[in-house]
């Protein structure tokens, strides 16, 4: 299909989006709602797999550097700016664009096939708003915050692998930790989730609202969002550290 098809329609999509609310009180609810979904039911899975990439991160690199003259304490530093700067935006951004985009795509791609918002919009619903704007929101205030609670847990993961295997003790992790820190990485990792969160929310949005056909195109809508948005994230990190990294 025509590229500008789709350039045109998303953004047809994205001013409805702007529209006036019909009523604030119903969209501060859907709001709570996708918050929670999106937000609070993620963060098992987050600190999970940040838990475990702190573990490895940390294994890993004392391995790397066992043959040479680097201090140990080099471990909890390199854990610590891999975890901030990239894996805790980059991972799992990723992680949540299979499991929040897909879960997008799929609800409103039932709700447009079963004619749930053919519905809405007769009654005078603006559901750009009211369905796409809420989730966008809500994933712009929550997964940043989610990111940085994958930072966290992946350092602890990190200072546990260490501590428990005899790679370094407590003091050196902590060491490492406090060594060369640059605020600005802090940012930089908030910049990443904020354009993550609007990449995979909206393409999400835009694959499930235009759905047509049955369940088939369902999945196939959700596939689309999980990948695109994968791919977007892993684009948008490049260019990303290419401007504020040089």
């Amino acid at each position: 299909m025509n590229p500008f098809y789709h350039v045109g329609r998303f953004t047809v999509m994205v001013g409805r989006i702007f529209n006036k609310p019909e009523s604030s009180t119903m969209y501060w609810k859907e709001l709570l709602r996708q918050m929670n979904q999106i937000g609070v039911e993620s963060v098992p899975i987050i600190a999970m797999v940040a838990m475990f990439i702190g573990a490895v991160t940390a294994i890993q690199f004392a391995y790397q550097i066992q043959d040479f003259l680097v201090p140990l304490y080099y471990v909890g530093f390199i854990v610590r700016d891999s975890m901030i700067i990239e894996m805790a935006p980059t991972v799992s951004c990723m992680i949540l664009a299979g499991k929040v985009g897909s879960n997008i795509a799929s609800e409103l791609g039932n709700m447009r096939i079963t004619s749930q918002i053919d519905a809405m919009e007769i009654m005078g619903i603006n559901t750009p708003g009211y369905l796409l704007g809420t989730k966008i929101i809500a994933a712009l205030i929550t997964i940043p915050a989610l990111i940085v609670v994958a930072a966290f847990v992946g350092i602890i993961g990190g200072m546990l692998a260490t501590v428990l295997s005899d790679i370094s003790t407590l003091q050196e992790y902590e060491r490492g930790l406090r060594a060369f820190f640059v605020p600005f990485n802090v940012r930089l990792m908030l910049t990443k989730g904020v354009v993550f969160s609007l990449l995979l929310t909206t393409v999400s949005c835009y694959q499930g609202y235009h759905v047509e056909g049955g369940a088939i195109e369902i999945g196939q809508a959700s596939t689309r969002a999980v990948v695109l948005s994968n791919i977007l994230i892993l684009i948008a990190d490049y260019f990303i550290a290419f401007t504020l990294l040089k």
